[in-house]
């Protein structure tokens, strides 16, 4: 069809736009999390994400680490999310995909069962309208949560230890523990994964470059906030986040951190809408040749400590002699340090949880192998 000399797509020819339903707890929001999510929607044009509330998730699964709130805003930045509907129900049902005209729904290749063992696929699994991602190996809340019990340095690389392997066992794999969904697996960075998670965006003419720089381990709701606060100081921001190596952030925070190595913070921080590059790897004091080489019009940091270099030196002494260093108040005052001491409090109800989770799962496993038994003694 023509129109003013020109070809006009009739909307009966027009591709509709695949709608994808996701949802979830997604409570100490990981780069596992973000991964199935971008995932899905690699899968159709627009991702929409349920997000459960702090009531459902107690009753099904144990406490959430973060209120419903932290976890709202957290999913909100995640740069592959369209939309997120609040106090999304725990059973996925096609009333569900119905009302928010989603086409299908994804989910991780692992099980979500309710308190009473019922996969909350189990509906739309039956329609047709359910498609699954392959789940990120080498991380899970599971392994997190006993990373920050375990109070040593050496964490990244004594996964074999007798002390580690004494906490994933409080954490997933108990006496009795099989599951292949709870667990603990090692982390295999390759570049393949960064491509995918990374913007490809150049600076365009009129970008304002900002540099931030620290640890962001654990990518939490804390440094979400203070990434926002630093992208709306331009109406058209580039951010920059250095992000430093193990070693240097174990020596200014000390005990066992950084939680995360620096390939899984690097993922972790690629996945947030406000950044659009990652130095992997920063030098710790913000040089002159750092900021010529990025071009930086502006250098922020938090209302955080910062703490002095080997020599004693401020290492923001360059961009603070420059006149382009901002102190940004996000208005969140979460640290890391806060959500390891929210997870020690709660450490009992956790190691319940996870016992809990992992007792489900096998009921789960069993009942499968008793179906495949039966249908192989049918065969014959």
């Amino acid at each position: 069809m023509m129109k003013n000399g020109h070809h006009v797509i009739s909307p009966e020819k027009r591709r509709r736009a695949v709608r994808v339903w996701c949802d979830g707890c997604y409570d100490m929001v990981h780069y596992g999390h973000s991964n199935q999510l971008r995932q899905a929607k690699a899968m159709g044009d627009y991702l929409i994400v349920g997000v459960h509330t702090d009531d459902e998730i107690s009753k099904h699964k144990g406490p959430p680490v973060f209120t419903q709130a932290e976890r709202y805003k957290m999913v909100r930045a995640i740069k592959w999310v369209d939309e997120i509907v609040e106090g999304a129900p725990y059973v996925t049902t096609l009333e569900t995909l119905d009302k928010y005209t989603c086409d299908f729904c994804v989910h991780g290749d692992d099980i979500t069962l309710t308190v009473d063992g019922k996969d909350t696929y189990e509906e739309v699994k039956r329609s047709g309208r359910y498609r699954e991602c392959k789940r990120t190996q080498g991380v899970s809340t599971t392994d997190l949560v006993g990373r920050m019990l375990l109070m040593t340095k050496a964490h990244h690389s004594n996964m074999g230890s007798s002390d580690y392997q004494q906490h994933t066992d409080n954490f997933g794999r108990g006496p009795k523990g099989h599951s292949p969904w709870t667990g603990v697996s090692q982390f295999l960075q390759t570049s393949q994964k960064i491509i995918q998670f990374a913007s490809g965006q150049e600076p365009q003419p009129g970008d304002t470059i900002i540099y931030v720089a620290g640890a962001f381990d654990l990518f939490h709701i804390g440094h979400v906030d203070f990434l926002d606060a630093v992208s709306q100081l331009s109406e058209k921001p580039y951010v920059i986040v250095g992000l430093h190596f193990d070693q240097e952030v174990n020596r200014y925070k000390g005990k066992n951190y950084p939680i995360m190595n620096i390939h899984e913070r690097t993922l972790s921080v690629l996945a947030c809408r406000y950044v659009s590059e990652v130095v992997i790897g920063a030098p710790y004091a913000v040089t002159k040749d750092l900021l010529d080489h990025f071009k930086v019009d502006l250098v922020c940091h938090g209302e955080t400590e910062v703490f002095l270099d080997r020599d004693g030196s401020d290492p923001y002494a360059v961009p603070r002699n420059m006149g382009i260093l901002r102190t940004v108040d996000s208005g969140n005052s979460l640290t890391t340090d806060n959500i390891v001491q929210r997870i020690i409090k709660n450490r009992l109800l956790f190691e319940a949880r996870n016992q809990k989770k992992e007792a489900k799962e096998m009921a789960v496993i069993q009942a499968m192998k008793r179906q495949e038994e039966e249908r192989a003694q049918a065969v014959l």
